[in-house]
């Protein structure tokens, strides 16, 4: 039981700035919307800066403020000038996440060179140089928070996914090895892992009748998750609440992993 000395968990994300890669559409969309209702100003991380203009205009109309970046992050120019262009801005990163992914769907005799490469870099490549540059700022400010996007893919087998598994299995390393040896610097990091979510990267799969069946076969909650569920676990993570936590790997599965 809380006592009058003690403070209440604190969710609110107030003066904060998180800077939110692949931030157009899907889970990235609904991070920085979700971030930004908690009070934080937003740096979208864009494929395309000119994209997700109706995006700014709603975190705007929040009363946050935002920045669009050009942050293809296969590019470490692209990603160290996107961090530099927010620290102008805003003077300091309290947030990142990390959320760029893909996921070619091949079995793992037919997986090209092209894909394997692209999925590396993207999925680890990316997330790593990412966290570095963000990182390095956060170290010289003494705090911050970085939410890594796994999946359940790094716990478990899926079929025509090696290589993607293979990245998100590495994530989860690389989050609780960035979580020890950023510990001294008071930055937290940590990695949610969703099931299947309704997002336009999963949607050719999920309108196939009979593989959504066989995903809600899976899912002892008996339901595909929606955006903003994984977005409220990145919010929880990236506020006070949670400063006692890191190198966590937390599973929003619907319960797909303890079967």
């Amino acid at each position: 039981m809380y006592t009058s000395e003690q403070q209440f968990p604190n969710f609110d994300l107030t003066n904060k700035v998180a800077l939110i890669t692949g931030a157009a559409r899907g889970l990235g969309k609904a991070c920085a919307l979700a971030l930004a209702h908690a009070g934080a100003d937003i740096g979208l991380g864009l494929r395309d800066v000119n994209s997700a203009k109706d995006l700014e205009e709603e975190i705007k109309a929040m009363g946050r403020k935002v920045i669009r970046l050009q942050m293809d992050v296969s590019s470490l120019q692209q990603i160290n000038d996107s961090v530099e262009s927010v620290m102008k801005k805003f003077g300091k990163i309290d947030i990142l996440v990390n959320n760029v992914g893909v996921a070619p769907d091949n079995p793992a005799e037919k997986v090209t060179e092209e894909d394997f490469d692209l999925t590396i870099n993207l999925n680890l490549k990316g997330t790593f140089f990412t966290a570095q540059a963000v990182g390095k700022k956060m170290i010289k400010q003494g705090f911050g928070s970085i939410i890594n996007m796994s999946s359940q893919a790094g716990f478990i087998a899926l079929d025509d996914e090696s290589i993607y598994c293979m990245t998100k299995a590495g994530i989860n390393h690389l989050t609780k090895n960035l979580a020890s040896e950023w510990a001294k610097y008071n930055i937290n990091v940590n990695a949610v892992a969703p099931t299947f979510i309704e997002t336009p990267g999963t949607e050719p799969w999920l309108k196939d009748k009979d593989f959504r069946q066989s995903v809600l076969d899976r899912i002892p909650l008996g339901r595909i998750g929606k955006p903003m569920e994984v977005a409220g676990a990145v919010v929880f993570l990236a506020s006070d609440a949670a400063s006692l936590i890191t190198g966590d790997i937390m599973l929003i599965d619907g319960g797909w992993t303890t079967r």
